[in-house]
This record gives structure tokens, sequence and C-alpha cells, in this order.
């Protein structure tokens, strides 16, 4: 299938973010260096590419999704790139145009297509996870949408009518229980819903957790016995979202707070731990070791100026800091672990909520809402040091995810994938950088022989 795409109206619709207008099955694709033979499984990519020329204002938060895969197996590897086929979507191919405006101006959709596919798109365009043998497409403001491994999508998903409200775009999978553990936020009451699904996916948990305001919680953190969130003063003006505004304030006076509450507690066993105001998109791990929890992730000093809509802004640097705080004394310690700005945080995540020594950043050329990549840092948390790549002038790439070596025994056994564009060529590629080895770059580059737009978050899904 291909679309007609019309000239761009929008910098965040141009270069290296300009949607492509094809899906793709390209098979044996061209290896660079030495492809893992132990390296089996399936690389995701989930981004937007939206399909018609957009209404008015446009942000990557409104493109409709695509999710691009290489697979690869002993060797060898193919591309697969699909569009999200939402229910809007669809009815705006029947129209053949785009029917739904922007983050900022949602409320102009017409009538007849709103009672066709409903009041907001469900673009599934943030991250792809799989669990209890589904693969779901993931945004923040919808309920997942479930595809199979050649990315057909069957449908939304909603645990088998349990789900109430959204479902965020990074939950967590226990790698002991196998739980699926995540939460929902909204801009109308309730705010926060948090919710466990065992590792068959049947919900098992649900619980609303008060806020005094509802805020942007874009992540959140998990340890072995507890759910961590942060309420920072993102906060939700419906009233100007009705009137086609940015509906999000930053209102730093409200303050910052960490709370902390059991894995499988009511929203009323919440602890509030009051820290310096700041702002997390996304953590990196955190754990607790007797009554002490360890919390790490990239912080902002206010919320970044991503919704602005008529070009990329300049944002705070997000810095790795880590917070500790004693459950016992309720006392909260914060610094920063390094001076070095760095986003799209990742670990092994075989050890997501517990003690991990190594954790993995992307680095950035600057710090424009753009996307724009430039290298991965490795940070030994045991040893104190770190070690990076930077990669050449030419090339931009994306989120760095581990994929566990199968036959490794240490934490960092395994590779860093990103997939990234070589501006030159125009095309892009799949590399494989070794985790022991950080410094010294890509062992191995999967060519696709085509652009992929610049987009959001990865996974590696291992066979």
């Amino acid at each position: 299938m291909s679309a007609e795409t019309a000239p761009s109206t929008s910098p965040f619709l141009e270069g290296l973010m300009a949607p492509i207008a094809e899906e793709w099955n390209d098979a044996e694709l061209a290896i660079d260096g030495q492809l893992p033979r132990n390296l089996n499984g399936m690389f995701t990519r989930n981004g937007p590419n939206p399909q018609f020329p957009p209404r008015g204002a446009y942000h990557p938060f409104d493109g409709d999704g695509m999710v691009h895969a290489v697979y690869l197996d002993g060797g060898r590897a193919r591309y697969r790139n699909r569009w999200i086929e939402s229910k809007g979507l669809l009815a705006e191919r029947k129209r053949g145009r785009a029917c739904y405006g922007s983050v900022s101006e949602f409320s102009s959709t017409p009538k007849d297509v709103v009672d066709e596919a409903g009041f907001m798109k469900n673009n599934a365009n943030t991250h792809f996870v799989r669990h209890a043998g589904r693969y779901l497409a993931l945004m923040e403001a919808g309920k997942p949408t479930e595809l199979d491994r050649e990315l057909a999508t069957l449908g939304e998903y909603d645990f088998a009518g349990k789900l109430q409200g959204p479902m965020t775009a990074h939950p967590k999978i226990d790698p002991k229980t196998g739980e699926l553990v995540f939460f929902g936020y909204s801009p109308v009451p309730p705010y926060l819903r948090y919710h466990v699904a065992d590792k068959s996916g049947a919900l098992i948990h649900t619980t609303e957790i008060e806020l005094p305001v509802p805020v942007m919680m874009h992540d959140f953190a998990m340890t072995e016995n507890y759910a961590i969130f942060l309420d920072a003063p993102g906060v939700f003006d419906i009233q100007a979202m009705l009137k086609g505004e940015p509906g999000i304030r930053w209102e730093p006076e409200r303050g910052t707070r960490i709370g902390v509450l059991p894995r499988h507690g009511n929203g009323d066993a919440i602890r509030w731990f009051e820290i310096e105001t700041r702002y997390v998109v996304h953590f990196f791990n955190a754990w607790e070791e007797g009554a002490q929890l360890t919390i790490y992730a990239p912080s902002f000093d206010s919320m970044p100026g991503g919704l602005q809509f008529d070009a990329p802004v300049q944002i705070e640097e997000p810095f790795p800091w880590r917070w500790q705080i004693d459950l016992e004394s309720g006392t909260v310690t914060a610094d920063a672990i390094d001076d070095r700005a760095g986003e799209f945080p990742r670990m092994n995540d075989s050890l997501a909520g517990r003690p991990n020594r190594y954790l993995y950043n992307t680095l950035a050329r600057n710090w424009e809402f753009g996307f724009n990549f430039n290298g991965v840092i490795q940070y030994d948390l045991e040893e104190g040091r770190s070690e990076e790549f930077i990669y050449p002038d030419h090339v931009t790439v994306g989120e760095h995810v581990f994929a566990p070596d199968p036959d490794g025994t240490k934490e960092n056994d395994g590779w860093l994938l990103t997939l990234a564009v070589d501006h030159e060529t125009k095309h892009s590629e799949l590399l494989v950088v070794d985790a022991r080895d950080v410094p010294d770059g890509p062992i191995a580059r999967v060519r696709i022989p085509h652009r992929v737009p610049l987009g959001f978050h990865a996974n590696w899904l291992a066979d």
C-alpha cells in the first residue's frame, strides 16, 4: 500500500522526520561486518508517520503509528514496516483525507468521524512491547493496539474488558514473575490508575491513585515490591485544550514528589516524598535494598518544551540523576551522576526492578526537540566510570536497546541495537554495538535500502 504525501507544512514533517509513503517487505538485507549468529529475534521501532497531510498544526505526537521491524535469524536479516491501522486511520482512508486535528485541536473532529471511530485517534505510535504472547503497540492516551508478529493490526486490546482508561506507553515486565506492571493517567478524573497483569496476561489488580491535579506522567519505575510514580507539575488545562491551545502548563510552585506504592497495594497505601522540583520523561531502573530505594533517570530542570507546534524548540538538557529514598526515616537524597546530557535510557531488562550495574543512554548533538541523537554511553555503576561512542556527523541514531547474548553470563554480555539514518545516502541501518566494548562502535550494520523516519521507542524481542 502507498499513500500520497503533500508538501510539508511543519518542520516536524521535513528532513529526517518526513513521513514515508510505502509499506516495504525487504528480504535478505545486506550486512556489513559480522552479525552475531545467536542474535535471533525481532528489533522494532515505533514512531509517527502520518498517512495524510495534516489539517493544520502538526506535532510528532499526532502522527499515525508505523512500526518498523528488522528480523534477525542465524546471521540473516529482513525488514518490514506497517501502519498501525487504528479506527481513526481507517475512517480517514475511507474519506481520503485527514479528519483528526492535532493534540491542540482535537475538538475539531467532524461528528461523522467521531461517531464512526471515536473522539480521539488512538495512533499507538510510541512503543511496541510483547507480553503473554501478545504484541502491543502503545500510546499513553489510549488502550493498547494488538498486532501480530508480522505487524498486521488486530485491533484494540482491553484485557478482556477489564482495562479502564488508557495505558502508559512504558509498562514494565517483571523478569521474575512475568507480571506486566503499568498505569494510565488522564486529564479528567480519575487522574491516575495503576494496574498489574499476571504472566498469562490476565488483569489481576487495578486501583486509583489520588492526585490533586491532572499531570502528564509519561513513565514510572518498578522494584521487586513497589511501583514508583513521579508527580511533577506538568499540569493539564482542559479549558485550554477545548479552545485549541496547548493544554499543558509547567507550574513549578506545585513542587515535585515521588510516590511509592506496594506492587499489589491499593491507591490509599501510597507514600509521597517531596523532592526538588524536576521533571522525568523516562527512567533507567529502580530497585530496593532493605529499606532503601534507589532510582535512576535522566532529569530535566523543567518540563521539556515539546508541545510547541510552530517549530522544534530548545529544551533543558537532561542529566542522569540518582534518588535514594530511606523508607524508614522518610529522607530522600539526590544527585547528578554525570554532566553529559542524554535521554532514551535503557538497561538489561532481565534485571528490571533489581540492582543492576550497567545503564545505557543516548547522547545528542543538541537539545532542540528534533531527535538529533549522535552517540551512546554506558555507565558502570559498580566502578563509577563510563564509556561512550560518538557516531560520524552524517549519522543520526535512535534509542539503543539492549539485546542479551543467550550464551552470556554477565550483565553486559550482549549488544546494543539502534536504528540509524545516513544523511548522505538517505538510507537507514540497524547498527549492532557490542556492549562489552562500546567505544569500538558498531560491529555490524544491517542495510535498509530506504529511509526510516526518525521516531520514538525501540525494543528487542528475542526468539
